[in-house]
C-alpha cells in the first residue's frame, strides 16, 4: 500500500473540498437568484469539466500555468516557480475539476429555499449577510454536505487532471489513482488491488454520509 499517496490524496481532497465550498457559495447563490443569458453561460462554463476529457483540461491548465502566458508569468513572478508538477498545482487543478460538484448541489439547494421566509427576515432588518446565514444556509445544509462530499469523492478518485498537471512525483503529486496506474504498469496487480480498495472505501464511506444524513433528516420528518 502506499501511504504517502493516500495521505497525500486525502490532504488534496480536503484542501480542494474547502476552497470550493468557498468559491462556490457565493456563484451558487449568484446563479439561483435570477434568470438571464448571463447566469445560464456561467453555469455552462462551471459544468464544461463535466463533459470534457480529463485530459483535454488539464492539458489547458498545464499550458495556462507555465510560463508561457500572462497567468503563468504572474505566478512564477510571486511564487517563484510555476505551479505546475506541485501540490498548489494539483488543488488549482482539482478546484477546476470539481467545480460543477459543489455549485450544482448548491443551485439546487438555494433555488428550492423559501424565498417569503428570506424577504421577511429582510423586512425584519437583517443584513444580506445576516438573513444568508441565519436562514439561507440552515434550510440549505443538506446541499452543503451534498457539495463537500461528492467534491471531496471526485477529487480521491481524479486521475487524468491530476497527472497532466501534477505528473508522477511520489510524495509531491502521486496520488492514489496514480498509484494504481503505476502498479498496473508494473504488472503488479495485487498492489494495485489493495490501493483500489482503499479508493473505493474511501468513495463508499463519503456517499454512505449523504445517505445516512438523509436518511436521519427523513426519520425525524416523519416522526
Amino acid at each position: 500500500m502506499d501511504f504517502p499517496a493516500l495521505g497525500l490524496t486525502i490532504r488534496l481532497a480536503c484542501v480542494t473540498t474547502l476552497v470550493l465550498l468557498v468559491v462556490a457559495t457565493p456563484l451558487a447563490a449568484w446563479i439561483s437568484s435570477g434568470r438571464g443569458w448571463g447566469r445560464r453561460v456561467v453555469q455552462a462554463v462551471v459544468a464544461l469539466p463535466l463533459v470534457l476529457p480529463p485530459t483535454v483540461l488539464g492539458f489547458y491548465l498545464l499550458v495556462g500555468l507555465g510560463p508561457s502566458t500572462a497567468v503563468g508569468r504572474v505566478v512564477v513572478a510571486v511564487l517563484g516557480h510555476p505551479l505546475a508538477f506541485t501540490f498548489s498545482g494539483l488543488v488549482v487543478g482539482s478546484v477546476v475539476y470539481s467545480l460543477p460538484f459543489a455549485v450544482q448541489p448548491l443551485v439546487a439547494g438555494f433555488a428550492g429555499v423559501d424565498w417569503g421566509l428570506v424577504e421577511t427576515a429582510r423586512v425584519l432588518g437583517g443584513s444580506p449577510w445576516v438573513v444568508f446565514r441565519r436562514v439561507v444556509m440552515p434550510l440549505s445544509r443538506m446541499s452543503f454536505l451534498m457539495a463537500a462530499v461528492l467534491t471531496f469523492a471526485h477529487t480521491v478518485g481524479e486521475f487524468g487532471v491530476v497527472l497532466m498537471v501534477g505528473g508522477d512525483i511520489p510524495g509531491v503529486t502521486r496520488t492514489l489513482s496514480i498509484s494504481i496506474f503505476d502498479q498496473v504498469q508494473e504488472a503488479n496487480y495485487s498492489g494495485a488491488n489493495r490501493t483500489a480498495i482503499w479508493l473505493v472505501m474511501l468513495s463508499f464511506v463519503a456517499l454512505l454520509v449523504v445517505y445516512a444524513r438523509g436518511g436521519l433528516r427523513r426519520g425525524a420528518e416523519v416522526g
